[in-house]
């Protein structure tokens, strides 16, 4: 089923914010997620605040259920003389039930809109007080690369927008196609800073031994499945003894350890970017049953999925 990201593209928009969450979700269609981008303005000819004009943006469509509203930062002025039109449509593609999700200063535009009233948000940290002042009902959060409040994201600015795109494409799609993302655009796969700071994913991947990488990619691929040691040695031509042997060597680890640092690694995220519980997450997992979550979680992180997700908040 395909999703469509509509980008909203305002005025002296900064280049940087529109590019990389593109580039991200663009990257991500490439390999199989079923993203459709569109480019909006209230004007179809726009120049970015570096001075590079864009042009042939389409009108301010409405907005449905399930689409996504992207909008990057610009270099607005204190007075955020923004088009009236702009905020309706903005505020029509929330109650139409879209994601809304703003890079940098976008984030002035959901407050001019009213939908940072009682949700937890972020934004550049140059422009983190004013928000607080013109925004009281708002739940500014600094220190953050992004947060993610129900149907309202925000990031911090700049590079973070990548972040959010990333942590987007892992809600709709899951990590593994994330991190394939993440190492197509040669970035880490970050959290939101008060988690960890890469994911297993992309972790342990930096080495040119084939055989380890092609089993690093089964079980990426397949985290949730039930692999024996005997089909991942099959799958890549070696004695199982032998496969241990290079695996170990290579990522301090054995491959079915390998892809329990894997499912736990899925699971934070979950409890980390999403509202399901844990018997849900098990589930996603490939556990049994959330009784086997908790232990295994807990012999990794120190504690339960429960307490992991209450220290995140």
């Amino acid at each position: 089923m395909s999703k469509r990201i509509i980008v909203l593209v305002l005025p002296h928009v900064n280049l940087l914010d529109l590019s990389g969450p593109v580039q991200a979700f663009s990257a991500a269609a490439r390999l199989g997620a079923g993203y459709d981008l569109a480019f909006v303005s209230s004007d179809p000819l726009v120049s970015s605040a570096q001075g590079l004009d864009l042009s042939g943006l389409g009108a301010l469509a409405p907005v449905h259920d399930g689409d996504l509203v992207l909008i990057p930062g610009a270099d607005l002025t204190m007075s955020l003389e923004i088009d009236p039109g702009v905020i309706r449509w903005i505020r029509e593609a929330a109650d139409a039930g879209a994601q809304i999700a703003s890079v940098c200063t976008g984030a002035f535009l959901l407050g001019e809109a009213g939908l940072l009233d009682g949700h937890r948000c972020t934004a550049h940290w140059s422009v983190i007080d004013h928000m607080r002042e013109r925004y009281p009902r708002a739940r500014v959060v600094d220190d953050v690369l992004f947060v993610m409040d129900g149907l309202i994201l925000t990031s911090a600015g700049i590079a973070s927008g990548i972040d959010l795109a990333l942590a987007i494409i892992e809600q709709d799609h899951g990590a593994p196609l994330a991190a394939r993302v993440a190492r197509e655009l040669v970035v880490y796969l970050r959290r939101n800073g008060t988690a960890a700071p890469t994911s297993p994913f992309v972790e342990f991947r930096d080495h040119v031994v084939p055989e380890v990488q092609a089993v690093q990619q089964i079980l990426a691929d397949g985290f949730a499945e039930h692999y024996t040691l005997e089909e991942l040695s099959q799958a890549v031509h070696l004695a199982p003894r032998t496969l241990t042997s290079k695996f170990v060597r290579t990522v301090g680890m054995t491959p079915l350890q390998y892809q329990q640092t894997l499912r736990i690694g899925h699971a934070k995220a979950l409890l980390s970017c999403t509202g399901l519980s844990i018997e849900e997450i098990s589930l996603a997992c490939g556990y049994a049953d959330a009784r086997q979550l908790r232990r295994m979680f807990s012999q990794v992180q120190g504690l339960s999925p429960r307490e992991y997700r209450a220290s995140l908040r």
